[in-house]
Order: structure tokens, then C-alpha cells, then sequence
């Protein structure tokens, strides 16, 4: 086996750079750090294949460093980070940042807090300017009004990924138990409801001073620069911030448990019972640690995997195995998650767990094993860093956990040394008898299936109110200047932005048909592709909606030359990946492989395509797995909202209005036969499209394709056309009951624009203000000034088929009413016309954010598909920046009132209709209506009140 030689190169401010040269069998990346005086630690890394930089900044502060009762004080702070400084007025860092062409955001896990920038590589000093504002001139700025809006948002942050969410509250009640009251783990990174509801100002301030000083971050600076240039302008915004008191490390502190805790907890969500097994182990960058990766990798991942065997193959309990092992900086765990099928009884799947650990004991671990975990590590490693923010992210990250920003090196050196013995001993060590804590989930009402001797978990849940609470205002304040050596009220000006510069693509048709898309990047030795295969969903009967998907999932269960399990393994052992799935219109099998696997890689896509097993003890398991899956999306807002608006768009008569995954009582009457008949009718290379990026010209990819395209023979496939029914004439409300939601999810819009439409274009760029961005109105009233939500937007989708014009957004419950009514006269208002400096910021984040638009292999992959789909010149980007350029204000507001109409949408909200769903009677729309699940109209009676 193969693997990687990697070196990374540690300089001095005297060093030379190094390159990769052509006979290298090594991958190397230059860096160069130094530490300012303040403490501050830097690396430069210099990548000038894109005109592009990130800029990260890591801070030694996670919720690991919080207290109880202070809970949610890192994750707070880093939304606190984004709001203002002394010289960045209000809500101007996102603005800022996209009016350059960049994007942004900011991280907070355990350990760590992170933010980073992507910017054309004119706008550096700009986001050098900012990121030392926030570092050492922000904390003036903190208000009892910003504070108190941001402590909104992150409380709706929870409730969109924790309270709203099927076992949202599991790593609550896990962490709880496993973890000691003092332990720095026992608290979730969002914190406790309460202390973000009780925090201060006060509070706020304190944390800033302790732990984001610069002696406690690490500045990573990747892309194109110049070393000089870059290291002045640092020393400008960064040298004079002053050191703060000293962060000490952590010590690790592994626990121990001793005993085995037992807890259940009543979902409200869920419509399965799930099982989660956790036992303490060991911190990071430890030998444990990386032996704990291959034996989770080995107990759960493919079809050879002891938990597979037994709870999906022969038990029948699940459709899936989940097992990793989870070591942070301070402990670890060892986790095993099994969510089993509809109305299975959780001791069966203890017991089942039970019999897969003693068949692992039985067969041991083999090199094998061993082996093709390794072999996906060059790979994957490629993969990490084929972008500079993502090789900003491990430099960052080693030099903050362990000092050597080289430590990549020896972390990959370390997971080659595992051996079959490593794996054996840590099982014996950390797992084989010893003390666990265990959760059954189980849906409201069926107490039966949890897992027997179990105690009622410690679950806090939120009271819905009915009313909007207050919000707090501020008395006018001037804010303080702290003293600085250079005038930082001044915004450094952006040089001369870099030139649009397409890659080239080419061209072929083979002789059976089929279309090849190519683009030749020799960055890093991999290549991504794709197969489109044209029709999908849009092929299936509606009467037996879901065989397409049901197909895509049986074809990749082995071949009529190997059985699933030996077509897994040799995908594995070559390092690459192969995934096929169906979308709305089409069939997509997508790869990533070493280029020099490239031609295995494609052997095995043909012998997938053109030689299916139609196994039959594989479609029994995926039909049951598709319809617990279908169930289980059931219990999700989310999917319950897309699932109704696309039916109340599309009518019941176009298949648009059935998700491709279909329900449950069509893929229960879904038949092998019939799998076999759609692909027999609708697999043809005369409707498909080959794309493919990476280290890899023209005459290589033609050469490999050469036995596909003779193997393969062209039939004909009639892609159906759907009228679109759509003739709404009216606002119409509809309402989904789901009792005691702590959110309502709200869609609203209506059929409008395909993607092949010359208005399409133009109208994603006048959107682009109201809702297309962070920056939009939308977000900025209900996220930024109101505090109603984590994030709402608006936007059209499209494709040959038209699509929507939708706005969205998930709710705090009591403020529904009034959301719905914000999202109406926002686009109401966006009719009336942009100012002109609202068009200028269009313009410039969309034609600047075009540097960031071809730096690596997939997103390159996503513009051939674009070409390839919609007809379009390979010059199609250049004709969509003159459509940015010239565009008018009147333009601007002529698309508006074509294609915004809010007296005509469907307004869908999910949620809790037993307090928000009379209000809407009053609030002037045609019609309103309650409706179930599946979308039919229900009387209010039905409703639990």
C-alpha cells in the first residue's frame, strides 16, 4: 500500500521557499511563523494559485473554559464578535466582507472559537483591519441592546438544532452523566437556556479581557500575498494590542465511571427509538486515541462490520451502525448510536450490541482491516487541504493543541503505526466490560421500548409563551475609543481587484452518445467526476413514486461479479469513493479518487452501471430502511415544511409535488420488477453527461472512458413534461400543527423562474439585498434586529423545470405572527426600489466573490455541471458579470415587481398551532387553512389544544 510522504517545512523570517517540483514524491506546504511581541503567533502560508487569501484566527477558548452557571459564554461571545466595534460600525463586518467579494464566518466547539475570512486577495489589509479591531478595540462597543439581541439568536440558535430536532437533547443527558459537575465537558458549547438568559454585560466583559487577548490566539494568513507586505501590515494592526494576563494550558482529565447509568427520555420529535452507548477514554494525539478511531471504523463501517452484521443483516433491528470515537483536547469518548427500525424494542438491540462485541472478540482484527482504513488516508488528506482556508484550519488548529504547526506530519505518522494489536488492546482497555452510560429515545407515548432498568433523564424543556417578550433598548451613549498608534477610523482601501480568469474546459461526445465535460487542475494528484444521467425522480410513476431512488441505493449493493461487501472493499482499498443517488431530474453518480487510481476507480463505475446484482436480501433492507427513514422525517419540521410547500406549489398532478424518496405506502408496493424496468427503460449514455476535474488532460480521461462507451449501448429515453398548475391568485395562509414546537419553520412564495429563463440571472441578482445573503433585509430585521431567528433568506431555484421564489426562515414560536407579517411588507418594500449604494454592494460581492469561484476540484465540478445542464457557453460566468455591471436601478426594480408579488404566495408555517394559529385569521390574508402532515385540510378541532 501506498501512502503519502509529507513534509512541512518550518522557516525562520531568513528562510527560502520551497516548492514541489515535478520528480517530488512528497507533498509539502511552506510555512513560516514567528510570535509578535504582544504573544500573538503568526504562520504564513503562501499558495498563489487562486488570487485569493483566508484569514484565520484561533483563540484558546472553548466552552471548555467556562464555569457552571456561566454556561454558553464562548459560543455567545463569538456572535458578540460579529456584531460591532470601535471602528466597524454595526452589522458592517458581514457587509464589509461580501461588499469585497469574501465570505465569512466564526466556529466554536469545546476547545476552540475560530473565525475566518476568504477575500480576492486585494481586500487582505482590509480584513487585517478588522480582525485587530475585534481583538483589541471591541469591547466599548458592547451594549445592554446588542447583547440582549444576540443572546436571542443564540437561544434560537438551540432551539433550531436541540429543541425542534429528533434527539436534540442527547448530548445533554450523555455529557451529564459522564462527566463530573466541575468537569468542563459535563455543559453543551451552546450553553444552559437559562445562564444565556441570566448573562450579563458584566459577564461579557470579563471573558473578553481573560481570553481573547492575542498571547491566546494564532493568526493563520494563507493564499496570495507577499511575505513583506503581509508581515507589515500585521505588525500595523497587531503589534500595538496589548497583551493580557497569561491563558494556562489544560491539563488532560480523562474520567472514569463506576457504574453503568441507564436513562430514557420521551421525545417529543422522534418517531423511532434510538440507542446511544457511551464509555470515557483518552484526550488527543494520544496512541489510544488513534487505535480508538480504527476499532469504531472496524466494530460499525461497512458491511463486514460485526454491528452491521448482527443488527442490520441478521437481526433486522436497523438500517445503520454508527461508532466513533470522539477525543478532544481534555477526554474522549467511545460512542456507539444505533436508531432502530419503527416500534423496535431497545433491549433487542442492547442484546444485539452485546452479540456483535463477542463476535469482534471471536474474529479478532485483521491487517486487513487495518489496511483499508489506511489506504483512505491519502485521499483524504488531499482532500484537506484543497483549499487555503482548509489548510488554514490545520495549521491553526496544531499550533494551538500542540505548538508545531507541523504537527500534521506526525499526526498522519501516527495513524500509519496503528496496528491490528493497538485496535485489540484499547477495546480490552476501554470498552470490554467496563462501565457505560446508555440513553434510550423513544417517541412520546411508546415507554414500552426502552431499554429495560433505565431512569427518567434530567431533560429541561422550554415553555412556549404566547407573546413576544420586550426588547431592551438602550439610553444613547457615545462609545469610548480606546487609544491607538494608527488612525483606525480609517478603512484601508482595496487595491485593484484581481481579473476574472476561467479555467479552460473542454469538450467531447463519445460514440454511444455521451457527453464529456473536462477541466485539468494539477494542484493536488486527485480527481473528482460525475455521471448525469438525465431523469430521476421526473421518470418515476407517481402511482409508485420513490422506484428511482430506491434503485440508485440497490445499485451500489455489489455487482453480478462481486457481492456488496467485495465491491465496498476494493472501493476502499483504492482510496476513493463512489456514490450514487437521484435528485428531482436526474441520476448522479459522483467519485473522488487518487489520479493514479483514476482507471480502477472508473472500471468499477462501469461494472456497477452495466452489470447491477439485483439482489434481493439487499432491496428488503433498503425498502425497510427508505420507509424508517420516511417515517422518521415525518417527525422533522423541516421536512414536513418542503415536503407540504412543494405539493401546495406543484398540485397534486406534477411529480414535483412527491419527495424523491417517495412515502411510505408507495415504496412498500415498490417491487424488484420494478427497479429493473426503470433501468432496463431509462439508463442510456444518449441522456447522459461525464464530468470530470483534476490532475488528468483530455486524451487520459477519453482513453479510460474507451471501455464504457463501447460497453455501453444508447437507447431511447423520453423525459416527460409536467404542465405547471400554478394560477395562484391570492395570499393564501396554511398552517401544520406540530404540538409544543419551540420554533415554526415558515416558507412562503410561489412557482416561478426555470433555471433556462434570461430572467433567471437578473433575478438571482436583484434578490441578492432582500434575502440572498447574510446581509439581506430579511436576516437583518429578524435575525439582527429583532432576534426572532438564526438566519433567514429568500431566493429563487430553477433548473429546466420552473422552480420557486421562496423566503424562509425558522421562528422563535411566539413570534410567528408577526415574522410571517415582516417577510410580507420586507418584499412589499423591496418593490419600491433599492438605494443606490444597495445596488453597488450587489455588484461588488457577487463580480469580486468570482476570485473564490474556481479554487478547487469540486466547485469546478459544480460549473461543468452548470455548462452541461443548461446548455450554457463555456464563457457563461464573463456574460453573468456584464449582466451584473449593467444593471440599472430601474432594472433592478422592474425584476422586483415581475417576479415579487406578496399578494399572490402561499404562506406555509409549521409549528405550534394551539397558540399561533388564530392569529392568522386576523391578519387580512384570503384564506387560511389548517392543514395535516400530507398536507390536506384538517379542521381545528383536530388540533390539541
Amino acid at each position: 500500500m501506498l501512502l503519502m510522504s509529507l513534509t512541512f517545512v518550518s522557516c525562520d523570517k531568513k528562510a527560502n521557499d520551497t516548492s514541489k517540483t515535478e520528480d517530488d514524491t512528497s507533498f509539502s506546504i511552506d510555512y513560516e511563523k514567528y510570535e509578535l511581541e504582544n504573544g500573538l503567533d503568526v504562520i504564513l502560508h503562501q499558495d498563489k494559485s487562486d488570487p485569493i487569501v483566508s484569514v484565520a484566527i484561533q483563540y484558546g477558548v472553548g466552552s471548555n473554559r467556562e464555569k457552571a452557571g456561566r454556561t454558553g459564554f464562548a459560543h455567545l461571545f463569538e456572535h458578540m464578535l460579529f456584531q460591532e466595534s470601535e471602528n466597524v460600525p454595526q452589522d458592517q463586518f458581514f457587509k464589509k466582507i461580501q461588499d469585497a467579494g469574501g465570505t465569512l464566518n466564526g466556529g466554536t466547539w469545546k476547545d476552540g472559537t475560530v473565525y475566518y475570512e476568504i477575500v480576492p486577495k486585494n481586500a487582505l489589509e482590509k480584513v487585517l483591519w478588522m480582525e485587530s479591531d475585534r481583538m483589541g478595540f471591541f469591547i466599548n462597543t458592547v451594549t445592554a441592546s446588542a447583547f440582549a439581541n444576540q443572546q436571542e439568536v443564540v437561544q434560537n440558535e438551540k432551539r433550531q438544532r436541540v429543541d425542534n430536532n429528533p434527539y436534540g437533547h442527547t448530548s445533554w443527558v450523555l455529557d451529564k452523566n459522564i462527566y463530573p459537575a466541575d468537569h468542563p465537558y459535563n455543559w453543551q458549547v451552546i450553553g444552559e437556556l437559562e445562564d444565556l438568559q441570566s448573562a450579563t454585560v458584566d459577564d461579557v466583559r470579563e471573558f473578553y479581557d481573560r481570553f481573547y487577548g492575542p498571547n491566546n490566539a494564532t493568526l493563520v494568513l494563507a493564499g496570495d500575498f507577499e511575505k513583506e507586505d503581509a508581515k507589515q501590515m500585521i505588525e500595523k494592526y497587531f503589534g500595538e494590542i496589548k497583551k493580557r494576563q497569561e491563558v494556562a494550558k489544560l491539563e488532560p482529565r480523562p474520567v472514569t465511571i463506576s457504574e453503568t447509568k441507564r436513562l430514557y427520555h420521551e421525545d417529543n420529535f422522534a418517531t423511532a427509538p434510538q440507542l446511544n452507548m457511551v464509555w470515557p477514554t483518552v484526550q488527543q494525539y494520544t496512541d489510544d486515541a488513534y487505535a480508538l478511531d480504527f476499532l469504531a471504523e472496524i466494530l460499525s463501517s461497512g458491511k463486514k462490520a460485526p454491528l452491521y452484521k448482527v443488527l442490520v443483516k441478521d437481526k433486522k433491528l436497523t438500517s445503520r451502525t454508527t461508532a466513533y470515537n470522539n477525543s478532544q483536547e481534555l477526554a474522549g469518548e467511545f460512542h456507539i448510536i444505533i436508531t432502530a427500525n419503527d416500534g423496535v424494542d431497545l433491549d433487542e438491540v442492547e442484546a444485539g450490541i452485546t452479540e456483535a462485541m463477542a463476535m469482534f472478540e471471536k474474529e479478532g482484527v485483521t491487517e486487513r482491516d487495518v489496511e483499508r482504513i489506511k489506504a483512505g488516508l491519502e485521499t483524504s488528506f488531499y482532500n484537506g487541504i484543497s483549499s487555503v482556508l482548509s489548510k488554514s484550519f490545520q495549521l491553526a488548529s496544531y499550533n494551538t493543541f500542540t505548538g508545531d504547526p507541523s504537527y500534521i506530519e506526525q499526526d498522519i505518522e501516527n495513524i500509519k503505526a496503528v496496528t491490528k494489536e493497538d485496535v485489540m488492546n484499547v477495546y480490552n482497555k476501554y470498552i470490554k466490560g467496563k462501565p457505560f452510560v446508555m440513553t434510550s429515545f423513544v417517541p412520546k407515548g411508546q415507554m414500552e421500548l426502552i431499554a429495560e432498568n433505565s431512569e427518567k433523564a434530567e431533560v429541561v424543556e422550554e415553555e412556549i409563551k404566547e407573546n413576544v417578550e420586550k426588547t431592551v433598548v438602550d439610553e444613547n451613549t457615545e462609545v469610548a475609543k480606546t487609544p491607538s498608534k494608527i488612525d483606525r477610523s480609517v478603512e484601508p482601501e482595496a487595491g485593484e481587484s484581481p481579473s476574472l480568469n476561467v479555467p479552460s474546459s473542454w469538450n467531447a461526445e463519445l460514440a454511444n452518445g455521451m457527453e464529456v465535460y473536462g477541466i485539468e487542475q494539477n494542484e493536488i494528484p486527485t480527481v473528482n467526476f460525475s455521471l448525469v444521467i438525465e431523469g430521476g425522480h421526473l421518470l418515476d410513476d407517481k402511482n409508485k413514486n420513490g422506484v428511482a431512488n430506491l434503485m440508485t441505493d440497490i445499485m451500489m449493493e455489489g455487482t453480478a461479479n462481486k457481492t456488496p461487501e467485495q465491491l465496498e472493499e476494493e472501493i476502499e482499498l483504492l482510496g476513493a469513493s463512489i456514490n450514487m443517488y437521484t435528485t428531482r431530474e436526474s441520476i448522479v453518480v459522483q467519485g473522488n479518487t487518487l489520479t493514479r487510481n483514476f482507471d480502477k476507480t472508473m472500471d468499477l463505475v462501469e461494472e456497477i452501471l452495466l452489470q447491477p446484482r439485483w439482489d434481493e436480501e439487499e432491496f428488503a433492507r433498503i425498502k425497510t430502511a427508505t420507509i424508517n427513514q420516511i417515517k422518521r422525517s415525518d417527525a422533522n419540521p423541516n421536512v414536513v415544511a418542503r415536503n407540504v410547500y412543494n405539493k401546495l406549489l406543484y398540485g397534486e398532478d406534477h411529480i414535483f409535488s412527491y419527495p424523491t424518496s417517495g412515502s411510505e405506502e408507495s415504496v412498500s408496493a415498490i417491487t424488484m420488477d420494478d427497479l429493473k424496468a426503470f433501468y432496463n427503460a431509462n439508463f442510456s449514455p444518449s441522456v447522459s453527461r461525464f464530468h470530470v476535474v483534476g490532475k488528468i488532460d483530455k486524451s487520459d480521461v477519453l482513453s479510460t472512458l474507451e471501455s464504457l462507451e463501447e460497453g455501453w449501448a444508447a437507447k431511447e429515453v423520453t423525459i416527460p413534461e409536467y404542465p405547471i398548475a400554478d394560477n395562484r391568485d391570492k395570499a393564501s395562509l396554511y398552517f401544520v400543527d406540530v404540538p409544543n414546537a419551540k420554533q415554526s419553520v415558515i416558507n412562503i412564495g410561489y412557482i416561478a423562474l426555470p433555471r433556462t429563463d434570461s430572467d433567471f440571472y437578473p433575478a438571482e441578482v436583484m434578490n441578492y439585498k432582500l434575502g440572498g445573503s447574510f446581509s439581506g433585509n430579511v436576516n437583518l430585521v429578524l435575525r439582527e434586529e429583532k432576534g426572532y431567528t438564526y438566519g433567514a433568506r429568500t431566493g429563487f431555484s430553477g433548473s429546466k423545470i420552473p422552480g420557486t421564489f421562496t423566503a424562509s426562515s425558522s421562528v422563535r414560536t411566539n413570534t410567528t405572527g408577526e415574522s410571517v407579517q415582516i417577510f410580507k411588507d420586507q418584499i412589499a418594500k423591496y418593490k419600491e426600489g433599492v438605494a443606490p449604494e444597495d445596488l453597488e454592494f450587489t455588484k461588488n460581492a457577487l463580480i469580486k466573490s468570482n476570485a473564490r469561484r474556481f479554487e478547487t476540484q469540486f466547485s469546478l465540478l459544480g460549473m461543468l455541471q452548470e455548462m452541461s445542464s443548461y446548455d450554457l457557453d463555456p464563457n457563461y460566468i464573463e456574460k453573468e458579470e456584464e449582466i451584473i455591471k449593467n444593471m440599472t436601478l430601474e432594472q433592478h426594480k422592474e425584476l422586483a415587481n415581475k417576479y415579487l408579488d406578496e399578494s399572490k404566495m402561499a404562506y406555509l408555517v409549521v409549528g405550534d398551532a394551539a397558540t399561533q394559529f388564530n392569529q392568522f385569521k386576523k391578519m387580512g390574508f384570503d384564506e387560511v387553512k389548517l392543514l395535516d402532515k400530507e398536507g390536506e385540510e384538517v379542521e381545528l378541532k383536530d388540533v390539541k389544544q
